[in-house]
């Protein structure tokens, strides 16, 4: 199970790592702290250098929050908050895999246009139109989350059936969409905290497994959640222990990339995971 970045073939056997670098003033962890700019250059390049040594495969950078009722951000100060930071990143870390979380296709492709590797969209394409056509265009990985509605109504659009089952469905749709135009690279990520309550996160969580019949890598982004932090009445910056726990979990029902804010921490997971799996 491979992925192709920038020419480079990702082998999946072993599970990678994805940093987290939130350029945005109100991500819900780590909001602010990593500011575009010349005021913040240096701090943003010195946790970059931190997760690369860490063990980082990639590096994912947002510039438009997605927690819940998240404020809307137009496309020009998306655009402003985040290619900058590629091109400092990229002219520091040449050989950084920059994955772009992005719903909107313009600001994928300034971004690959700039060296970015992959696309993490968490709509899977139903927020633009043209995501896809410019995905298979440039020939890039890319990451499908599941989500309904937008970062603004999401946690009103929480009602299943059978949510497991619905989103085997939804992914099944969006996977045809992709290959129909020739996306080659696909990564699925079940969306912990989008369009989930709590007890829905975690019977996701409990039914991982099942998504390893869509064939096809996935990725589990649960670091310092909500599903974590309510569980245990702690704050987001108490949840490393937490974090850990549910990724060593998802290691074992067939996580392949771990999205996470601490790098080390997660890279010793797979470390030990590897030691009884590998």
């Amino acid at each position: 199970m491979t992925i192709n970045c920038k020419g480079q073939l990702i082998d999946l056997a072993t599970p990678k790592v994805m940093g987290i670098l939130n350029v945005t003033p109100n991500s819900f962890f780590d909001g602010g702290r990593y500011n575009p700019g010349p005021s913040g250059e240096s701090e943003m390049l010195s946790q970059v250098e931190k997760m690369l040594s860490d063990g980082a495969t990639f590096i994912d950078i947002g510039g438009y929050s997605s927690k819940p009722s998240a404020e809307f951000v137009r496309e020009e100060e998306e655009l402003n908050r985040i290619v900058p930071v590629v091109q400092s990143i990229l002219k520091h870390y040449p050989e950084a895999l920059l994955s772009i979380d992005t719903f909107r296709s313009e600001v994928a492709v300034a971004c690959i246009d700039n060296g970015a590797a992959i696309v993490n969209d968490i709509s899977a394409g139903m927020l633009d139109d043209k995501m896809m056509e410019v995905v298979a265009k440039y020939n890039v990985p890319y990451i499908m989350m599941h989500m309904r509605g937008t970062p603004q109504t999401m946690q009103s659009m929480t009602h299943y059936d059978d949510i497991v089952k619905e989103m085997l469905f939804y992914f099944s749709e969006r996977i045809h969409k992709a290959r129909s135009l020739g996306i080659n690279d696909l990564i699925v990520d079940p969306g912990f905290g989008f369009a989930k309550n709590l007890e829905q996160n975690y019977e996701v969580l409990k039914k991982l497994e099942l998504f390893e019949m869509l064939e096809l890598p996935l990725l589990v982004g649960v670091s310092r959640k909500s599903m974590i932090t309510k569980s245990l009445n702690i704050s987001s910056n108490k949840a490393l222990n937490g974090t850990t726990v549910l990724n060593t979990i998802s290691l074992t029902k067939g996580a392949k990339i771990l999205r996470v804010h601490d790098v080390k921490e997660a890279m010793e997971s797979v470390t030990l995971f590897n030691k009884i799996n590998l």
